[in-house]
């Protein structure tokens, strides 16, 4: 198995669209790519591309920012490994790539969020040694109050 982790440029940010659906499939597609789009241009954003076999099998926006409580941290986002790879260290290796890239960056942490009821994701973060410090909290303002 030849994998291969790096950032994917702007020109390529699309490419992530069938990953990111499985994980979001109430966004509409259009405003789905949309909002990669838009993403891929903020300077404090950057989507990382775990390949195998020259295949994309697993995605990761980054979020830079300085926080107060503790410091310069990134944020992973939407992360997904296809579920016909998972099981296989891949996630693993992912992370400890990631995490070797933001700290080269400067990063004093990494935070993120997960889903309530993704419990395997729980476990995994757990085992990666994140621990839990709070509640992610989300109002929609829009007037259909919809979340997509």
């Amino acid at each position: 198995m030849n994998t291969l982790i790096k950032v994917i440029e702007v020109e390529e940010i699309l490419t992530i669209i069938p990953l990111l659906t499985k994980l979001n499939s109430k966004t509409p597609l259009e405003i789905l790519k949309e909002r990669v789009i838009e993403m891929s241009k903020n300077t404090n954003y950057e989507c990382i591309g775990l390949y195998v076999n020259q295949k994309l099998v697993g995605i990761s926006g980054l979020w830079y920012t300085t926080r107060h409580y503790i410091g310069k941290s990134a944020e992973p986002d939407h992360v997904i490994i296809d579920e016909s790879t998972r099981g296989q260290g891949l996630g693993k290796q992912f992370f400890n790539w990631i995490n070797n890239h933001v700290k080269n960056k400067g990063c004093e942490a990494i935070e993120l969020n997960a889903y309530s009821g993704n419990t395997k994701s729980h476990k995994f973060y757990y085992n990666e040694g994140y621990d839990i410090y709070g509640f992610h909290f989300l109002k929609v303002l829009r007037a259909d109050k919809k979340f997509y």
